[in-house]
């Protein structure tokens, strides 16, 4: 037996190195080696793959690399229906090229963070999640002021509240007597029973600002005007039914919103941090996604792990095409030298993890990769000014303000030059 120590974040690469010394035929394939929650290794294959030596001697080189994160040899393979099998493919990632051995981990939390879902360039309507690793730096507020500017445009807009953990894009938009009678997590909890129809029509209010607006906004809150049972409802709110995932359920809650609103542009509020939760809304929704930060060491290492995390499992090509960073809570000292400093660090994070390595004689233009000054570029961040208006809480709800407009005219402007919204 190996007792020598093997980590845990040396596992995948000790697995690989092991299989690498091995030939692996096709009436054995495919295998799949599962990282299960106490961070063991097993191998999984098809109940009709009959007893096998390679199998045997794989499970042994398990045992004998992975130390006490493998299993004895004799415990280490399972054969399971071919099912089963299948359904470990939406997490299930390719550990080595044209071979069929892939890597799964089973995980408590954090497990959509391991899937993408393919983006439409084509569809309609547009959406955009608003997501940051920390809270505090101003997505509600930023999401109002959006929805305000776009609905002067002529737009309709669609803005859902889904940090349920931490409901305050309503109350940002809404006065309290402009509450739907219900909101997202009401929705949740009566779809398990099958009433979700019910409510969708009670779910969505316009503010009294945008009545005089070119276009029409709805708001979707986390809660009703009256939030009742909420601790007992948001404790269901991410139940897998048997037929769906919950992330299934929120983009059909999504899909039915967007039917009933016709909106033109839909904005979404996220919850912060690496939780499933926020994962949904910023994987699985074909979304683009703003990316709020502050220049800090701790929202820039977090950041990092996330990157590194696409990078690693190969959904950076699917995800990064979708993401623009937002300095939010620009300082209004020394503006010019913060923001090339928080552009120089949102480089070395897009370079490192997401954009391509590109050689300096490649001139094709086919590779996404950018220069620190390019723009756009997803790095080159939307600037959000701090004001001491704003800092002081100033109504939201009356957006046409000296202190909003000095906050946020140029990320506005640089939104719209972006993502091509017209005059």
């Amino acid at each position: 037996m190996n007792d020598s120590f093997v980590s845990f974040d040396t596992m995948r690469q000790r697995v690989v190195n092991m299989l690498k010394s091995e030939t692996i035929t096709d009436d054995i394939t495919p295998i799949y080696l599962v990282r299960d929650l106490f961070g063991k290794v097993r191998i999984l294959v098809s109940d009709a793959i009959q007893e096998d030596n390679t199998l045997q001697r794989l499970a042994a080189g398990l045992h004998a690399t992975l130390g006490k994160h493998g299993y004895p040899a004799g415990e280490a393979v399972l054969s399971v229906d071919d099912a089963m099998l299948q359904a470990l493919n939406d997490t299930a990632q390719e550990i080595l090229p044209d071979v069929d051995v892939y890597w799964v981990d089973r995980l408590v939390t954090g497990r959509d963070w391991w899937t993408v879902g393919d983006s439409d360039p084509q569809r309609t309507p547009m959406r955009y999640t608003f997501f940051s690793v920390k809270g505090g730096v101003g997505r509600s507020t930023t999401a109002a002021v959006l929805a305000w500017h776009l609905v002067r445009r002529g737009e309709r807009v669609l803005v859902v509240d889904l940090d349920l953990e931490s409901p305050g894009l309503s109350s940002a938009m809404l006065a309290r007597q402009e509450q739907p009678e219900f909101g997202v997590t009401d929705w949740f909890v009566e779809d398990l029973v099958g009433q979700g129809e019910r409510v969708i029509e009670q779910m969505t209010t316009t503010p009294a600002w945008a009545q005089d607006s070119e276009g029409d906004v709805y708001v979707v809150p986390a809660h009703g005007s009256e939030p009742g049972e909420y601790l007992a409802k948001l404790g269901r709110v991410y139940m897998d039914t048997t037929n769906e995932p919950w992330t299934t359920r929120l983009e059909r809650l999504l899909n039915r919103l967007e039917t009933h609103c016709d909106p033109t542009v839909v904005l979404l509020e996220s919850r912060n941090g690496l939780h499933d939760i926020a994962a949904a809304t910023v994987t699985h929704l074909d979304a683009e996604i703003l990316l709020f930060a502050i220049d800090s060491a701790s929202n820039w290492t977090d950041y990092n792990i996330l990157f590194r995390h696409w990078q690693t499992h190969g959904l950076a090509q699917k995800i990064r095409e979708r993401l623009s960073i937002v300095s939010a809570l620009t300082p209004e000292l020394d503006t010019e030298q913060y923001l090339y400093r928080f552009r120089e660090q949102a480089w070395d994070l897009f370079r490192d993890s997401l954009y391509d390595d590109v050689g300096p004689l490649d001139e094709s233009g086919a590779e996404f990769s950018f220069a620190l000054d390019a723009d756009p570029a997803p790095h080159n961040p939307l600037p959000i000014h701090w004001t001491r208006g704003l800092a002081a809480g100033a109504s939201l709800r009356d957006l046409e303000t000296t202190t909003v407009e000095q906050a946020y005219t140029e990320f506005l402007r640089r939104f719209d030059q972006l993502f091509k919204v017209e005059d």
